[in-house]
């Protein structure tokens, strides 16, 4: 049974924004990897922008936001990290972006790699220690969660429609969701943890969902919700808070009810919309 029509992955053309974002993320990896390797750079000056749970917890904030620019820069590794990356933002990404335009695309790169990143740092800061052990590393960086959000969001955004899974094996959209939730089930069954934390592509994958599943996205009507209750309750205590208007005659104008009004008609005799 055919699930609708089928989206060939084939050479996508990316637009002005993904192009900037993945020329950032090549620019900053290449220029860590060659201070690393050839300009006597310490590891320790890269690990400053990775996360990590105690230095985050002790208000360097920032690494949430850095840990998703920078990719393993010197080792077994290093090229496939930032290549894959790279590859998942290519193939994927492009068609959100001409559907949302680049401002809101950016914003929803920049809002799923802190979402990925606040999950993974909240799971180490607050699960029992038997299981935060397991999912927890020293630190974590890349943009493995990043590239799991724009998966869903895109699956998403392309209901009813089928892909070819690496170029070749035919799936609907819904098996495409499917895949990506159990390959990272996997990886913490079998202890192979990505770069990037345990918890962190699961945090990309609900941040695929909460900003990035259709127009509004929810995150989006959540907020337009919010704002219409505020509105709403704040029109209630203006109508209470009101005070009541009397109109206080003045003697020029004050007549007796048989004298005929100046104009030569007579007074309306419903005067609820007078002003």
């Amino acid at each position: 049974m055919r699930d609708g029509p089928t989206v060939s992955l084939g050479l996508p053309r990316p637009g002005k924004g993904l192009l900037w974002v993945m020329g950032v993320l090549v620019f900053i990896w290449v220029m860590f990897a060659v201070a690393l390797n050839f300009g006597g750079l310490t590891m320790r000056s890269f690990l400053l922008f990775a996360g990590n749970t105690d230095a985050i917890a002790h208000g360097e904030v920032w690494r949430l936001f850095t840990a998703g620019l920078i990719h393993l820069p010197r080792g077994s590794g290093s090229v496939e990290h930032i290549f894959y990356t790279l590859l998942g933002l290519y193939f994927l990404a492009p068609s959100l972006e001409e559907r949302w335009g680049a401002r809101r695309f950016v914003q929803f790169l920049v809002a799923s790699s802190v979402f990925g990143f606040t999950a993974q740092f909240l799971a180490e800061l607050l699960l029992p220690h038997r299981l935060g052990s397991v999912l927890s590393q020293e630190y974590w960086f890349g943009s493995f969660g990043t590239v799991e959000a724009v998966a869903i969001a895109w699956a998403l955004s392309n209901p009813g429609k089928s892909l070819r899974l690496y170029f070749m094996i035919p799936i609907s959209t819904t098996v495409f969701v499917l895949f990506i939730i159990g390959f990272s089930l996997f990886r913490i069954i079998g202890a192979d943890l990505p770069l990037e934390g345990a918890v962190t592509p699961f945090g990309g994958m609900l941040a695929g969902y909460f900003f990035g599943a259709g127009t509004p996205s929810p995150f989006r009507r959540l907020l337009l919700k919010g704002r219409f209750f505020w509105l709403a309750r704040r029109a209630q205590r203006f109508r209470a808070s009101r005070p009541k208007l009397t109109v206080i005659e003045g003697k020029r104008g004050r007549r007796a009810d048989s004298d005929p009004p100046p104009s030569g008609r007579r007074p309306p005799t419903d005067k609820r919309f007078l002003n």
